[in-house]
């Protein structure tokens, strides 16, 4: 991922583990777009910090969030099964994260080093996000327009991104394009995160209302959209963060295609369907404040679900390490 930080471009990934101190370092995400600064996990109590109060969001970025911290309790000799029910108990919605920890479970099962593990788990994340990218790119046209939701880009995997993926992709191989971004209340991902992020790559986009993307597809602004997952069962049905739903509604009436970008991690083939996807409902304070700032009068109460599942029946296709898919050919791959 490229980031402009004091004038200078660099590359740098989303968290790494820090050999030296058995640190895991993260872009503390809270403090974007103004403020660049890094989070230190110095134990499995700044780590719990980190996974519930978004320090470290997305899923695929969760769950290697999760192998590092599996790993830094096998290095520190701390109890590795009370260490993975603290982890999955912090964001139940993504399925990478137990996704994680049990592949570091079976490292250390198995008497293998399980940093080592988790830092190779990382990587297979890295490259399994690369080719989602690669696979992804040929559905962006010259000059499409895209709307996407949430933020699925480099912060919430490793590098790369998932939804933005194909539309890095397309934009190094010289398509113009163009990025619509939903505002993603109410933790605004998509203002804080994703607005950013293409910002960084020099990738065109506009920032829009949530309730205003219905309003560009209508008028035929919008060509196809591409959206992350927390977690895709066993028949396709998805869960994304709250507001995916509707833009895949509004999508399917506009005859716009909709496709889901995550990694074969993110597929929980033993949920059958999105009825069983544990649906997060985090702090009221996130819907009846922006920015420290009460937005209702005192005593009005609120409701706030991080996530939404999508019925499968509008997805046009899921994009994959492994190609794009359809809902049967998912299936198959597990």
């Amino acid at each position: 991922m490229k980031v402009k930080v004091e004038g200078k471009t660099k590359d740098v990934k989303t968290l790494w583990y820090d050999d030296g101190r058995q640190f895991i370092i993260f872009i503390d995400q809270r403090k974007l777009p103004h403020e660049f600064t890094y989070f230190e996990a110095k134990g499995i109590d700044d780590l719990a910090i980190a996974i519930k109060d978004m320090v470290v969001r997305g899923a695929p970025a969760i769950g290697v969030a999760a192998a590092f911290g599996m790993a830094q309790a096998w290095a520190q000799g701390k109890d590795l099964e009370a260490t993975a029910e603290r982890l999955i108990a912090q964001r139940p919605t993504a399925h990478d994260l137990a996704y994680g920890v049990k592949r570091m479970k079976e490292a250390a099962a198995k008497g293998d080093d399980v940093v080592a593990a988790a830092k190779a788990f990382a990587h297979e994340i890295d490259t399994r996000c690369k080719k989602i990218g690669e696979h992804g790119e040929p559905l962006i046209k010259d000059g499409a327009r895209i709307l996407t939701h949430c933020n699925a880009g480099a912060l919430a995997t490793v590098d790369h991104g998932t939804a933005l993926a194909p539309i890095r992709a397309a934009h190094t191989k010289g398509k113009k394009l163009h990025v619509w971004v939903d505002e993603t209340r109410p933790r605004l991902q998509g203002a804080f995160l994703t607005a950013w992020e293409l910002f960084n790559e020099d990738i065109p986009c506009t920032l829009i209302a949530d309730n205003a993307a219905g309003h560009f597809m209508a008028k035929g602004e919008v060509d196809l959209v591409i959206v992350g997952a927390d977690r895709i069962t066993a028949n396709g049905d998805f869960a994304n963060k709250i507001g995916t739903y509707e833009k895949a509604v509004v999508a399917h009436e506009n005859s716009i295609p909709f496709y889901v970008a995550a990694p074969i991690s993110t597929y929980d083939p033993a949920t059958l369907n999105g009825s069983g996807i544990p649906i997060e409902e985090r702090d009221v304070k996130e819907v009846l404040e922006i920015l420290g700032k009460r937005i209702t009068a005192e005593g009005v109460t609120a409701r706030n679900p991080a996530f939404d599942v999508t019925p499968s029946k509008f997805v046009t296709g899921y994009i994959t390490e492994m190609g794009v898919l359809d809902k049967v050919g998912l299936k198959r791959l597990v």
